[in-house]
């Protein structure tokens, strides 16, 4: 969260906003609780004795935006600098080839072609049996296919590591919010 100089209690995702913030690691369910009980105002008032602090009603719901955002605007960096793929046939041959070091899948992708693509993943990595699989976005494809620019996105992969990487930050941030536990990750 960040604070305006005008007292505003605002969303941050990305943890750039100029002047005093505040980091919150609970779930959107908790911090509807807090914000109910008036518990965050005054935590906040404590830390930052004297301000006067303005709480909008709808914070969680300007949160999950705003991480969902700073999550959505990193895959679409990643599919600019070309190490995003798209598409289970393109997907599944790189995942085979041993390319793959991220899946992911939307929420309302079906069973068995996730199921494909995990195991075309899990023997590119010579880890069959394993268990390994990608995770399953917050994210339906139709949400997806808006952020990237493309028509029936349902399944993502990454190719590099440290892309990997800075997709897991925003979407880990994403999933702690919305109060689900992340599945089997990549490296």
């Amino acid at each position: 969260l960040a604070i305006s100089p005008d007292g505003d209690v605002l969303p941050d995702a990305l943890a750039r906003a100029p002047g005093r913030g505040a980091w919150i690691g609970v779930s959107r369910a908790d911090l509807e609780a807090a914000l109910a009980k008036g518990k965050l105002k005054g935590a906040l008032a404590r830390a930052y004795k004297g301000a006067a602090l303005r709480i909008p009603a709808d914070l969680p719901e300007r949160i999950e935006v705003a991480l969902t955002r700073a999550f959505t605007d990193r895959l679409g960096l990643e599919m600019k600098s070309g190490k995003l793929l798209v598409g289970s046939d393109r997907i599944a041959e790189n995942a085979r080839m041993g390319k793959v070091r991220w899946l992911a899948h939307a929420a309302d992708a079906g069973q068995d072609g996730s199921r494909k693509l995990d195991q075309a993943w899990r023997v590119g990595e010579d880890e069959e049996g394993s268990g390994k699989q990608g995770i399953t976005l917050p994210l339906d494809r139709t949400a997806l296919s808006v952020a990237l620019g493309r028509d029936n996105v349902v399944h993502l992969a990454l190719t590099d590591s440290a892309a990997a990487a800075r997709v897991e930050a925003p979407l880990q941030r994403l999933l702690h919010f919305l109060g689900q536990v992340p599945g089997a990750q990549a490296e």
